[in-house]
């Protein structure tokens, strides 16, 4: 008698729920009705699309498991709304883990294919969606399809067209515009016990800029990032992975409540030693920024201004602390309207002029500091332009760029706070950079495409592959910039700490803390 395997069940559950919403699209799409996806969760700081409103939602939320992980072939099978952090407990046990790993725990891999997802190690791997090796979609007219990753098909020695290559290409963070992806084989490599963390100080924003640079091009380095507190303080973390630690090394971590905040470790290494070294077990480095959220968790201590900003009460308060809950209370709150929270793809020539900028105009530090391969055009993914060069002219273009990350307050009236937001896209698009698109995002309809190099190679793939009748990028991300200078929050949530105290019902409303609670991923000693 034949047994089912559990991969051949995972499949099959799978193919059910991908027949269900082929059909429920395939009628959309005879109506012409555009629609949108509900994923059930998200990582966006954009004012979100409700549910219940007269917008068609297409529910994705069940397809959640990771169904196979392949030690042969390191590679696993992976459903979009799968989070990080079940990604990695499932590749673990197997010797494995995901190039690209983005550092909260909550982000999904569908949502790093359908948006821009860079991390620490993205200098050497490029974007999430260039460890992919196949995704599965259902197009606008509800056909399912299957799609190489034509990159990394010709990496493999294969030659001539992938078929459907470009549509590939195309919906690698175009926001679900062309289709919705449903299934993705994503690429492993050999994960070892630990990452040889190494801190370097910098005295400037320039040392910090060039240090990094300088970083990405030494071989034995698998991850690089970097932290600017000042214009005099920076730090540029990089991480080696290693199997063995020496015997006097006791392992750092970041999960416990009672640990560190990472970029609080990473400040209190450097302030009065120019280098510094741990052995961080290695889930514990991907998702050393969780809590805290880098360092917005801290802005939650200046709202709640009567609770002082401690070791004891981060402790106590660590359930509220971490990124899945920050989020929910960020939305809940209403406070995401008027926090400064962007990520800019600079090139590297312009950044340390447009941190000046930031420092002058925003107020705003800390500083993230991510090296990452720049994709040429076409593509939504942010793409940098050298200063004193045509954007058309790819020769003249570096192949890595530098992420900035802008995370904190902003004024709170609403219409300065747009006026400021504007005032940001018009630097970086003056210093040759872009932003990622989980923002705020003001620009108008025809700067926008321009940006992107016309609409002229997005329309022709909308058509060919049947999207024209869904919502385009700019339909997505883009926020009125009229309507949110003029919107007023309810008066009882703009008023401290009420609005707060909401935000933070909301996110335990949610029960996501009892994730972190039950991470397998956390590290429990040898």
């Amino acid at each position: 008698m034949t047994g089912t395997t559990p991969l051949t069940t995972a499949l099959e559950r799978h193919a059910t729920t991908i027949t269900r919403l082929s059909s429920q699209i395939s009628s959309y799409y005879t109506s012409r009705l555009p629609y949108r996806i509900f994923h059930g969760s998200t990582n966006s700081t954009r004012p979100p699309t409700q549910k219940g409103t007269n917008t068609k939602f297409v529910d994705i939320s069940s397809l959640n498991n990771v169904l196979s992980v392949d030690r042969a072939t390191k590679t696993a099978l992976v459903e979009p709304n799968v989070p990080m952090d079940k990604l990695v407990e499932a590749t673990l046990p197997h010797g494995l883990v995901p190039p690209i790993v983005m550092e909260f725990p909550g982000i999904t891999a569908g949502g790093g294919f359908a948006g821009t997802a860079g991390e620490s190690s993205s200098f050497r791997h490029g974007f999430f969606d260039d460890t992919v090796r196949e995704v599965e979609m259902v197009l606008g007219n509800g056909e399912v399809v299957k799609i190489r990753n034509p990159d990394l098909e010709r990496a493999a020695g294969k030659t001539g067209e992938v078929e459907k290559g470009d549509l590939f290409r195309g919906a690698a963070g175009a926001v679900g515009t062309l289709g919705t992806t449903t299934l993705l084989e994503v690429q492993l490599m050999e994960a070892k016990k630990f990452v040889k963390t190494e801190y370097k100080r910098a005295n400037s924003v320039a040392e910090a800029i060039r240090m990094v640079r300088e970083e990405t091009q030494k071989g034995e380095n698998d991850y690089v990032d970097g932290i600017l507190f000042s214009k005099d303080h920076g730090v540029v973390v990089t991480g080696k992975l290693v199997n063995e630690a020496p015997a006097d090394a006791k392992p750092q971590t970041f999960s416990g409540a009672w640990d560190p905040w990472f970029y609080l470790h990473c400040q209190e290494k450097t302030l009065s030693s120019q280098s510094a070294t741990d052995y961080v077990p290695l889930a514990e480095y991907l998702f050393r920024y969780d809590r805290g959220g880098f360092w917005v968790g801290a802005a939650a201590f200046q709202y709640f201004s009567w609770v002082p900003f401690t070791r004891f009460t981060r402790w106590f308060l660590d359930d509220f602390l971490h990124t899945r809950m920050m989020y929910r209370a960020l939305h809940g709150s209403g406070e995401s309207a008027r926090f400064v929270v962007q990520d800019i793809a600079m090139p590297f020539e312009t950044s340390e002029e447009f941190i000046e900028y930031t420092s002058s105009s925003l107020g705003i530090w800390p500083l993230w500091l991510c090296p990452l391969k720049r994709r040429a055009p076409p593509t939504f993914h942010p793409h940098t332009t050298r200063p004193g060069t045509d954007a058309a002219d790819q020769s003249k273009q570096d192949d890595m760029m530098l992420n900035i990350g802008v995370w904190g307050w902003g004024p709170d009236k609403p219409q300065e706070f747009v006026d400021k937001n504007i005032e940001l896209e018009n630097k970086v698009h003056e210093l040759g950079g872009m932003k990622w698109f989980y923002a705020h995002t003001y620009y108008e309809q025809e700067k926008f495409w321009k940006m992107y190099g016309g609409r002229e190679w997005y329309d022709a793939l909308r058509k060919k592959y049947h999207a024209e009748h869904l919502p385009t990028v700019w339909d997505k991300i883009h926020v009125d910039a009229d309507k949110a200078g003029k919107k007023q929050r309810h008066w009882l949530l703009a008023k401290k700490p009420i609005g707060g105290f909401y935000g933070i019902w909301k996110s335990i409303q949610s029960k996501d803390y009892f994730l972190h609670r039950k991470a397998e991923w956390k590290w429990k000693g040898e």
